[in-house]
């Protein structure tokens, strides 16, 4: 692996309006920045509108050392945003608008480029909810190198997703990630007879091209699963502000491990701390400590 790994988060980027006022979101937006803390040279490939909401997520990239090289204006849809309630856990329940600038996705010489260059991917199901989106990542999949990782964050939404999608997405994928939540709704979807999260994942494995397979479990830790075995991981005990955003924090982990070749235990170990860590601040994208990143993961019991 390079000193410094090209990593894109791919699809929606969006303004969360949270109860405590707007915050910037959107999977593979949130994704990219935790990768841009662990030091990979990390960008959003994504589409606002031509508003003041769009150029305030452009102005909010920047003041996070993030370029908006590879964001797209939109004339026609507004910037993307997501109504966003907090239960007394924590736990945030979602209102997705539609459309919105993320729905055309467009396939440029630009993103050809950069999707070349790529040794690692972060792609949902939400942004292709559009088949204009939809048909842009999926080229964008097909111009990676052939060994770089292409990460399926299953990241079930409302109604935006179908078992064609899902398919279509698995095949393309090398990593699967999910949650326990949506292991029930993926089985369903697959028509996957399993009656453990460890079988579930061994018939990924088998099914479709995946290398690995993530099932993250909130306070609970994770499961990982490849072809030599599993490893699970107990978790790590915060004060939890709210979890938007810790799902994404724990696959920027997982694959800044895997470009560096890291275990199964240690993929674990440092995926947790950083979905830990993002889930003891309020919001997605918390800012850098003044101790550093790694510091501040270290410290995560």
């Amino acid at each position: 692996m390079p000193d410094r790994a090209n990593v894109v988060g791919l699809g929606e980027i969006l303004w969360d309006l949270l109860p405590s006022g707007r915050r910037l979101g959107g999977a593979p937006a949130n994704f990219a920045y935790c990768c841009h803390l662990l030091g990979d040279r990390a960008v959003v490939a994504s589409r606002v509108g031509s508003d003041q909401a769009g150029c305030d997520i452009r102005e909010a990239l920047a003041a996070a050392g993030i370029s908006d090289q590879f964001l797209q204006s939109d004339a026609s849809e507004p910037t993307g945003t997501v109504e966003v309630e907090i239960d007394p856990a924590g736990q945030p329940k979602f209102q997705i608008t539609q459309p919105v600038a993320w729905d055309s996705l467009e396939w440029t010489e630009e993103w050809r480029r950069l999707g070349e260059s790529a040794d690692a991917v972060c792609f949902g199901s939400l942004a292709q909810r559009s088949g204009k989106s939809r048909s842009t990542i999926r080229r964008f999949l097909d111009a990676m190198p052939a060994g770089a990782l292409r990460v399926f964050d299953v990241n079930l939404r409302q109604q935006f997703y179908s078992p064609e999608v899902i398919r279509e997405s698995l095949g393309r994928a090398t990593i699967a990630k999910l949650s326990h939540e949506e292991v029930g709704p993926m089985r369903e979807l697959l028509a996957i007879d399993a009656g453990t999260e460890i079988a579930f994942s061994i018939a990924l494995l088998e099914r479709f091209p995946v290398k690995l397979v993530s099932i993250t479990r909130g306070r609970l830790g994770s499961l990982l699963s490849d072809h030599t075995g599993s490893h699970e991981h107990k978790g790590f005990r915060v004060r939890v502000k709210d979890t938007i955003g810790a799902g994404d924090a724990f696959t920027a982990g997982l694959v800044h491990g895997m470009l560096e070749g890291r275990l199964l235990p240690e993929l674990n170990d440092l995926a947790n701390r950083l979905g830990a860590w993002v889930a003891s601040h309020s919001g997605a994208m918390p800012a850098i400590p003044a101790n550093g990143i790694q510091s501040a993961l270290a410290d995560i019991r």
